[in-house]
């Protein structure tokens, strides 16, 4: 996909070198970078995106997505942004032509109880006859399927990869666990949600770089 398309909608605070060139798919891991790749620069907990730069580009980026400034070779293009975690949401959903959209997209969020929720929900709406994907903190489920969850909310990327999955799969709805860290490094940004569900809200139980 061009980075030009990706791009759309998106504010850019400035651009060096040409958009108009083709990326493979988008990594925010740079030892996940491979030839043709979209780097998406963001700041985690422990480590932040921009100081590897160099090895995003030796393992094959072509272009980067920056919320700072970076000094890089002449052939590289980099787009700077406010906020590369929504960023990241934006030109995921957009490389995955918007998936949620082709999904019945159910979130559950708040202090305790979304996992049981949402096999609840998951339960019913296999009563109902639908096709179910599931992501959370114990498992992500496609259907029959159960696939390892690093984390409760799955970095934006992922979610959208994962969305994309499941219409391959024939999953007709989806039920998630949106965190409050989730929804504060905007992992959830740009997914298209038919139902949002609020269990409740009291002083969380674990501190916020655990709460993943």
């Amino acid at each position: 996909m061009l980075v030009k398309e990706l791009l759309k909608g998106l504010n850019l605070q400035s651009v060096k070198g040409s958009i108009d060139i083709e990326i493979n798919s988008i990594a925010y891991d740079s030892r996940k970078v491979r030839k043709g790749f979209l780097f998406v620069c963001i700041e985690g907990m422990k480590v932040d995106g921009h100081n590897y730069v160099n090895d995003a580009i030796e393992n094959g980026a072509k272009a980067l997505l920056v919320q700072k400034d970076v000094g890089v070779p002449e052939g590289i293009t980099v787009i700077r942004i406010d906020d590369t975690r929504l960023g990241l949401a934006f030109v995921s959903a957009a490389f995955y032509h918007h998936p949620s959209e082709r999904l019945s997209l159910v979130g559950i969020t708040g202090t305790k109880g979304k996992t049981t929720t949402t096999y609840m929900v998951k339960s019913i709406l296999e009563k109902h006859g639908q096709k179910v994907g599931l992501i959370g903190t114990v498992a992500n489920i496609i259907g029959d399927e159960i696939l390892y969850a690093e984390r409760t909310t799955p970095e934006s990327h992922d979610l959208q990869a994962l969305f994309a999955e499941m219409i391959e799969k024939k999953v007709n709805s989806v039920v998630m666990e949106v965190s409050s860290q989730g929804l504060q490094l905007h992992r959830v940004s740009c997914s298209d949600f038919d139902i949002g569900v609020f269990t409740n809200l009291s002083r969380d139980h674990i501190g916020p770089n655990e709460h993943n």
